[in-house]
């Protein structure tokens, strides 16, 4: 087992445990820390599949933005809002959880299904992009490539991306203000 795979198990059990653990913990604030280490573990994903950029971008935005902005809205919230939540029964299974745990279930049987029965060596256009030399190598040019379209070619899409977390963070800060009276 070379390096490659080893890092690649242990950077996929930490994102699977941390993950469970964030959906069956009771505790907002360690659901919340152990969140940042599963997108630190998926931006780990993200450098060991050569997409570097993707990895960079995986941190700055959402451990970056989303997170810290998940831990405003967990420390702005009012003391009753926490407390309702905290008296809630979080029985794990339950009647009213059903139709979510069918759901998750179903998923579950499809995911496993495709990747038992998959080959991905073997698909006719793998073997064909391998064949023409239409891979996409990892070199210095890629991120200049994305850096150059996402200014040129994409820069509405990225434009509308940062108006809406500006949205967003405006929403937070008058939702806190409001509860004090303001």
């Amino acid at each position: 087992m070379s390096l490659a795979q080893v890092l690649f198990y242990m950077m996929a059990f930490i994102a699977v445990a941390s993950t469970l653990f964030v959906a069956a913990t009771k505790n907002l604030v360690r659901s919340i820390f152990m969140f940042f280490i599963t997108l630190f573990a998926l931006a780990g994903l993200y450098v060991l599949a050569l997409a570097d950029f993707v990895a960079i971008t995986q941190i700055v935005i959402y451990v970056g933005g989303i997170l810290v902005l998940i831990l405003f809205a967990f420390m702005l919230s009012g003391k009753e809002t926490l407390n309702v939540i905290g008296t809630q029964s979080n029985k794990f299974i339950s009647i009213n959880k059903l139709p979510a745990m069918l759901l998750a279930g179903l998923f579950l049987i499809v995911l496993l299904n495709m990747i038992f029965k998959i080959d991905a060596n073997n698909l006719d256009w793998v073997k064909k992009s391998v064949i023409t030399k239409n891979m996409i190598l990892p070199d210095s040019s890629m991120t200049e490539n994305i850096g150059i379209n996402l200014m040129t070619k994409y820069l509405l899409p990225f434009e509308a991306i940062s108006v809406l977390l500006m949205i967003a963070l405006i929403g937070a800060a008058h939702l806190s203000r409001k509860g004090r009276g303001a």
